[in-house]
């Protein structure tokens, strides 16, 4: 009998003795296909394959995962979804609404979840108190990526304020290189982007009343007007040609040396280490521009699909067990960029940007400077997203656009997409 669902091996030498194997196929979707993303899924398909069964990728490019998504929702209106998708955030409570989504809470209970789980990710993948997803990675979304050998051949420091930003990335366009790389062809990179300038302009408590809470009076006040302003202005130091730039094209122009920085989050490191390139050495992450001791957080997870077969069900719970073990975490996420989930795991392995990752989560979760990501589908619904998506890359993209009107413009899309 072939299983839809399977335990894998966790990591490269790693045995996974206490599993029982399933073999047969599994069917999982995601959007990891650039370089550093590929590695982290061809683990996962290396592991699957050492016990003998049958990895059939369902992968959708795009960074952002829309189009995934879009997919997804068509395979499942009409009876057949995967057997695994890379959904996470507030998409992982519709689809737990509507019924498709197994309870994982036996091995959750077993495995003391509770105990090595941040609160953030335990929040993200219940769904009226039973787990229906498994969290994989965190990843920090407000980085600054970059190339020291531009900065100093320009003669300037890697800039810490929006202020340093913006002086550094004129000196930097009158050397003739492209200050800040961006990849604007998709709407999540311009909101990447955006969400890094509201962080740093509004501070984590408006940035929460603003994308969280969804407040009118923070969305169209002065402050958001001052957000579009800092925001259009970035757009005076990114390539000409950003339209057709996708994210990772942009991280190999910082890579290059053709571009001096990106804002862009650690899934660009993977991006960095195909390229051979060592972290302090051939390029640098900082946080993005005003937003020190701040933390914007995306964590990827895998929601599991009903299954009425018992075999199954249990391949199902060694798959979730497989995920969260410490070897796989470890190689997953040196790999993806990210840091592990689990917060009871030594780092010796990681690098500093990845230390530094992991100190700043822990930190900001404390004082108050942990916020979700909007491009990332982390901060809101995905209708929401969707109009601030709309609204940030018009803007963005529009030849001469009027920050105060896209403030009224934001704060009118989102009450009408609430």
């Amino acid at each position: 009998m072939k299983h839809t669902l399977l335990s894998i091996a966790c990591g490269v030498g790693l045995v996974a003795s206490s599993l029982t194997v399933y073999a047969g196929e599994i069917e999982v979707l995601h959007w990891w296909t650039s370089g550093g993303e590929a590695k982290s899924v061809k683990l996962l398909k290396e592991s699957l394959e050492a016990q003998g069964n049958e990895w059939k990728d369902f992968a959708i490019a795009g960074g952002g995962g829309e189009s995934a998504m879009t997919v997804l929702k068509t395979r499942a209106v009409s009876g057949n979804p995967p057997s695994a998708a890379q959904i996470k955030g507030h998409d992982i409570e519709e689809w737990g609404r509507l019924g498709f989504l197994a309870d994982l809470n036996a091995v959750a209970t077993a495995d003391h979840w509770q105990q090595f789980l941040p609160k953030v990710a335990q929040d993200i993948i219940l769904y009226q108190d039973d787990y229906v997803a498994v969290p994989v990675n965190i990843h920090r979304v407000n980085w600054l990526w970059a190339n020291p050998e531009v900065f100093a051949d320009v003669g300037v420091d890697i800039p810490v304020t929006l202020d340093d930003f913006f002086t550094a990335a004129e000196k930097i366009k009158q050397a003739g290189y492209i200050p800040l790389a961006h990849g604007g062809g998709q709407p999540w990179q311009n909101v990447t982007l955006f969400e890094a300038v509201a962080l740093a302009v509004l501070g984590p408590s408006d940035y929460q009343k603003a994308f969280v809470s969804l407040d009118m009076a923070v969305l169209n006040s002065a402050k958001m007007v001052e957000v579009f302003t800092q925001f259009r202005r970035m757009k005076d130091y990114v390539d000409p040609k950003y339209r057709g730039n996708d994210w990772n094209t942009a991280t190999s122009m910082v890579s290059n040396g053709k571009a001096a920085m990106q804002i862009m989050g650690d899934w660009a490191k993977g991006e960095f280490a195909a390229d051979g390139k060592v972290p302090g050495k051939d390029y640098i992450c900082v946080a993005a521009p005003g937003t020190q001791g701040q933390f914007t957080y995306n964590i990827d997870s895998f929601a599991f699909f009903k299954l009425n077969d018992e075999d199954k069900q249990k391949a199902q719970e060694d798959l979730a067990r497989a995920i969260l073990d410490e070897e796989f975490q470890t190689v997953f996420n040196l790999n993806k960029g990210s840091i592990p989930v689990r917060m009871d795991m030594s780092l010796d392995n990681f690098d500093q940007c990845a230390k530094d990752s992991m100190a700043a989560f822990k930190a900001t979760a404390v004082n108050g400077g942990l916020v979700p990501s909007v491009s990332q589908g982390l901060a809101t619904t995905s209708y929401v997203q969707a109009a601030i998506f709309d609204v940030v890359s018009n803007f963005f993209n529009a030849k001469d656009a009027d920050p105060k009107q896209a403030a009224h413009r934001l704060a009118r899309a989102v009450k009408a997409a609430m």
